[in-house]
């Protein structure tokens, strides 16, 4: 399941590398404007689904519902598995009875395991050490986790940037959280996999390159996006709305202290994203081509029913 915007080359990179009889579903969600619909039809055999630009959670939910086959894998335009590491996460998924999913660990260009592969849910304390920076000389005390190659890890969540699910329970729990525009939705749907005694597994034997380009969002507009959703998940999972509010303001301190240290050093591009970040924090709302995304999808959603 393969959720596009303006990716067609990465979509056509995929395609190469994988065999004629693996199923394949496209969701477009730049309106073909990059012409992966005829890529699609051209291959004979690739489900092309129009996602209306409606964001990741929608776009992966509307791939998913409308697959008749009992496991799904969520990749990432940009990221590389080939088929034997799909196949090694279907078989965890199978063996493994309590797992909803099992997840790649995904990498860098430079062979660096990356932070966000999986982590843990915001708490104060992990708040704090995030803001900190002591995550760094204590791994497993932060929010998001960065295992060493080879080293396992049990997490609450897992990035979908490769992740094989349970189709049945993927439904049943209702998918990803489509408050979600990007970013997050695998954090919600590690907490909610969670309530429901379900777990998911960060494969740290499958190794998977990610970030071999970028798709046709700009950068500042997706890491604003990045902070609005964070807020949105305070919003929606956090109690009480006291807890929520700390760390937040825990995790603006610490980016406002990164946004320091970036300008001192001369990275106004990395300092302009941590920027960018803060203010999706800070006002919860984030935009895409001049309309409002975050606030407006988390208000139009409501709230998580089974949320505590």
């Amino acid at each position: 399941m393969l959720v596009s915007y303006k990716s067609r080359h990465h979509v056509e990179t995929l395609l190469a590398g994988w065999p004629a009889g693996l199923a394949v579903a496209v969701v477009d969600n730049s309106d073909n404007t990059d012409g992966v619909a005829d890529l699609a039809a051209r291959s004979g055999r690739v489900r092309y689904v129009s996602g209306g630009g409606q964001g990741y959670a929608r776009a992966a939910n509307l791939g998913a519902f409308g697959s008749d086959k009992p496991y799904v894998a969520f990749v990432n335009p940009d990221c590389r598995p080939d088929t034997d590491q799909i196949e090694t996460l279907l078989r965890g998924v199978v063996a493994d009875e309590r797992a909803i999913a099992h997840a790649a660990t995904p990498i860098s260009h430079n062979g660096v395991i990356e932070i966000g592969a999986g982590g843990w849910e915001p708490t104060i304390r992990r708040a704090a050490v995030h803001a900190v920076g002591l995550h760094k000389i204590m791994p497993r005390a932060g929010m998001y986790a960065q295992p060493r190659i080879g080293e396992h890890i049990d997490v609450d969540w897992a990035t979908a940037t490769c992740m094989v699910v349970r189709r049945s329970a993927f439904v049943d729990l209702g998918g990803f959280d489509e408050a979600f525009f990007v970013y997050f939705e695998d954090v919600a749907f590690g907490h909610r996999a969670r309530r429901h005694g379900w777990h998911i597994r960060l494969r740290e034997d499958v190794l998977v390159p990610h970030g071999t380009g970028t798709s046709g969002a700009p950068s500042a507009e997706m890491r604003r996006l990045q902070g609005a959703s964070f807020t949105s998940y305070m919003n929606r999972y956090t109690a009480p709305a006291a807890r929520a509010t700390a760390i937040r303001a825990l995790y603006v301190a610490g980016m406002s202290w990164r946004v320091a240290v970036l300008t001192l050093a001369g990275r106004r591009e990395r300092a302009a994203a941590s920027r960018a970040i803060i203010r999706g924090v800070v006002t919860g709302r984030a935009f895409v081509a001049s309309t409002e995304v975050a606030r407006a999808r988390a208000k139009q959603v409501g709230s998580v029913p089974d949320v505590g």
